[in-house]
């Protein structure tokens, strides 16, 4: 009895992954121990599906690609849905994490992204394409920026009419 030939890991088709991916901040860190010290990378990523959908994961590996690996399946499962009304955020909004602070202001129809580094990528990620922000802290940490951008859009509510 003949077996047919089993399919090759490469021919098989990978289904196209529902969330757009971006690698916001690597960086290296060490722990110093009685033994000496531990060199690790930690990598923060932003997942997003540009239609109201929006996480974020961070994890710390041995070399880059396992931190970005790891910190991506972290975000994948901490996904948060946000409202987007005619693509922009439904009202002003603001929140702190540590000494991150971070404003977020709706903007006219076709204003454009008004944001910089870290904000831009969240807000682009989740689909809201009108929006102005303002860094209120003179924190330049892109993991806390991260932070408080998604408490902020955390935040967001509809009025029911």
């Amino acid at each position: 009895m003949a077996r047919e030939p089993r399919e090759r890991q490469s021919d098989r088709q990978r289904p196209k992954p529902e969330y757009d991916s971006q690698v916001l901040d690597i960086a290296r860190v060490t722990k110093v121990t009685g033994g000496g010290k531990t060199l690790r990378f930690r990598a923060v990523v932003a997942v997003g599906n540009k239609k109201g959908r929006i996480g974020l994961g961070v994890a710390k590996g041995k070399d880059v690609q396992q931190a970005i690996e790891k910190a991506t399946r972290l975000a994948n499962r901490h996904i948060l849905t946000i409202p987007v009304v005619e693509s922009t955020i439904p009202h002003e909004t603001w929140a702190k994490f540590g000494p991150a602070e971070v404003l977020l202001k709706p903007q006219g129809r076709g204003l454009g992204l008004v944001a910089g580094g870290v904000v831009r990528v969240i807000c682009g990620l989740s689909g809201i394409k009108d929006v102005s922000s303002k860094l209120l802290s003179r924190s330049r940490n892109k993991l806390n920026i991260a932070r408080a951008t998604i408490e902020a859009l955390r935040k967001l509510k509809i009025k029911e009419k």
